[in-house]
């Protein structure tokens, strides 16, 4: 196929387009930033656009017009850009994505679309009034695609911009299936982790994603902070899993992807924001520690300390995989400390310390 991957020059995106790659597919990627895929750069069947989606210059028509899918990873997904520049991210996350998804529908091509799992809010259990006889039961934290509600925080929360800006764009795609018959399928990533995830703290601007920010506290010796305690819980997912569930989608066996929405995320790897820094420390101990920079402290800072007014956390997120699993023969194997191993040696040993920052990816 002739597949038209944009942001995939990005975290995901890169290994997904290498994985496109090694299954003999044509790929034209557009992105901003080429640092994560220059190793195929010179690839006889891919082509890279180096541009801006937002460029009044560039048009996406005639790249849907020639591809035979369409993979739309582009988007703000750092919570620190959603509290400092709310409108952009909705910009970016709801009507650039729509302009890509409109595209798609008068081409008629089928559009893989990276939503989040953060659409789903926080959980029952956060709720004034919720009165659950046991609030710590997983029942009460695991989202299924089709039918769990979604529960955002009030709008002085903005946050939620970013989990709003992807719901609507799903709820968009659902009603141009209804009314016109497009053929997509939505992907909500719970979490993943690995090599190329983010870049270190201590050489940009900007709130890296949580395992970057610890990683760069790790190698320079500085504080391990935890956003209110970390007692937020996640479920991660090693960046192989997800190309591999991503990968099955793109193939779309008998087209039982068609108009289907997909969580793609490891139920068995729960862990808190604080048992993720005590085990990368211990790990970095034990394998990667140089003697000469000492061990970080692990503190807890406020929130709004650190990300700024407006900030707002889901509690808890555990994937329901039932749909993957049936419908995709899907299944995640990488364990959270193998694959926190995996990723803390890549920004150890191969990680290249002056490569520019692919902020929107």
């Amino acid at each position: 196929m002739n597949i038209l991957n944009l942001g995939g020059g990005g975290f995901i995106g890169s290994h997904l387009t290498k994985r496109l790659l090694d299954e003999g597919h044509s790929v034209t990627v557009v992105d901003l930033w080429t640092d994560k895929v220059e190793e195929f750069l010179d690839h006889p069947r891919l082509t890279f656009v180096q541009q801006d989606i937002r460029s009044p210059q560039f048009h996406i028509d005639p790249f849907v017009e020639a591809a035979d899918l369409v993979i739309d990873l582009i988007a703000y997904a750092n919570p620190g850009l959603y509290l400092r520049i709310p409108i952009e991210v909705f910009r970016l996350n709801f009507q650039e994505n729509l302009k890509i998804a409109e595209a798609c529908v008068h081409h008629k091509k089928r559009l893989i679309q990276f939503s989040t799992c953060e659409v789903y809010g926080r959980t029952a259990a956060t709720l004034k009034h919720a009165r659950l006889a046991d609030p710590e039961d997983p029942i009460h934290a695991t989202f299924s695609e089709d039918e769990s509600e979604f529960i955002l925080g009030p709008v002085n929360r903005h946050r939620w911009i970013y989990a709003c800006s992807k719901q609507l764009l799903e709820r968009v795609l659902h009603a141009y299936g209804l009314e016109a018959g497009f053929n997509y399928t939505i992907v909500r990533p719970f979490n993943f982790i690995g090599p190329k995830i983010d870049f270190l703290q201590s050489e940009q601007e900007g709130i890296p994603r949580v395992f970057s920010f610890f990683m760069d506290a790790l190698i320079n010796g500085t504080t391990m902070k935890l956003v209110d305690g970390g007692e937020q819980r996640r479920c991660y997912t090693y960046i192989d899993d997800a190309i591999e569930g991503t990968y099955a989608i793109v193939e779309n066996p008998g087209g039982v992807c068609d108009r289907q929405i997909f969580n793609l995320g490891s139920p068995y790897n729960e862990i808190s924001i604080r048992q993720l820094a005590e085990t990368m420390r211990e790990i970095y101990a034990e394998q990667f520690r140089d003697p000469a920079i000492p061990l970080p402290n692990i503190v807890s800072v406020p929130g709004e300390t650190f990300y700024g007014k407006g900030y707002d956390d889901s509690n808890r997120r555990i994937p329901d995989i039932t749909k993957a699993r049936t419908l995709l023969g899907w299944e995640p194997v990488w364990p959270v400390r193998k694959m926190l191993e995996a990723t803390m040696s890549y920004y150890v040993h191969e990680y290249p310390r002056t490569k520019p920052v692919a902020v929107a990816y």
